[in-house]
């Protein structure tokens, strides 16, 4: 590709990272929510075959993850709302599921991924849009032993599957056992971390011998793309992470429940066009 055929995707992934960066601090999600959105539109932008895109798309975005979640983490620390005892906890159920989602995601076809995609986001705005569903709280500790390992298993395989960082799942579960919005927000950054690094070398990989692939493509991980947002969503991760101690907890879960349908919606459209 010419320079010049580049300059306008290239204008919107840095556009979509600037987004992702700060949707990373102010809902504490990677950013995968606005990442995998930006790259259906721009992939075609970039060549390759219109089948491959939902696997790239989503490949791409845990790379970017990486980078947005570590940004968003320390800026959440520095605040000392982060719960480190829950992220280590979690880790090694976290990185089995999500290895075990990368394989099944290998196997799904890319219309039913991005259908996948957006039926989980709306089924996850009920959470922050219903007030008696958002506000229940069932207990004050964290699930131990077999329930902890089912839900964090669990939250690493859909969020591989998804190409987000898991941190919308995490703050849900984090907000029934007592823990307040903001350091569940806090809390869910480093999710995305434990998630992201495995997903992303797992989509490169299964997907190194496979044709069609867009323009710069390592496997299913399209390497400008992921450079092109990640450098820009660590200039604004810091800018969510404020605004989110800074918003009352109602108003954060509706922004973010409206955010999620918005998403959701969009994502089916583009399913029914595949």
């Amino acid at each position: 590709m010419t320079f010049t055929e580049l300059l306008l995707p290239l204008a919107a992934l840095l556009g979509a990272g600037l987004l992702a960066g700060f949707a990373a601090g102010i809902f504490g999600i990677g950013g995968g929510f606005v990442v995998v959105p930006a790259l259906f539109i721009v992939l075609p932008l970039l060549g390759g075959a219109h089948s491959q895109y939902a696997h790239v798309a989503i490949g791409t975005s845990a790379a970017t993850i990486i980078v947005t979640s570590i940004r968003s983490l320390l800026a959440h620390a520095k605040r000392g709302a982060v719960e480190f005892e829950i992220l280590k906890s979690w880790a090694p159920w976290i990185i089995l599921g999500d290895g075990l989602g990368v394989i099944l995601a290998h196997h799904v076809d890319g219309r039913i991924l991005t259908l996948i995609f957006a039926s989980g986001v709306l089924l996850m705005s009920l959470n922050f849009l219903l007030p008696k569903l958002g506000n229940r709280v069932i207990g004050d500790d964290m699930p131990t032993g077999v329930p902890r390992m089912a839900i964090a298993g669990g939250l690493g395989t859909f969020s591989a599957l998804l190409g987000i960082g898991g941190g919308t799942i995490a703050i849900m579960v984090m907000t029934l056992h007592g823990r307040s919005i903001h350091r569940a927000i806090a809390t869910a950054s480093g999710i995305g971390t434990l998630i992201a690094v495995p997903s992303a070398i797992g989509f490169a990989v299964i997907g190194v011998h496979e044709a069609g692939l867009p323009w710069g493509s390592l496997g299913y991980v399209n390497v400008p793309a992921a450079v092109a947002i990640a450098c820009m969503s660590v200039l604004t991760a810091p800018l969510g992470v404020a605004a989110a101690h800074s918003l009352p907890p109602a108003m954060l879960r509706r922004v973010f429940g409206v955010y999620l349908v918005f998403i959701g919606l969009l994502m089916f459209k583009n399913a029914l066009k595949m």
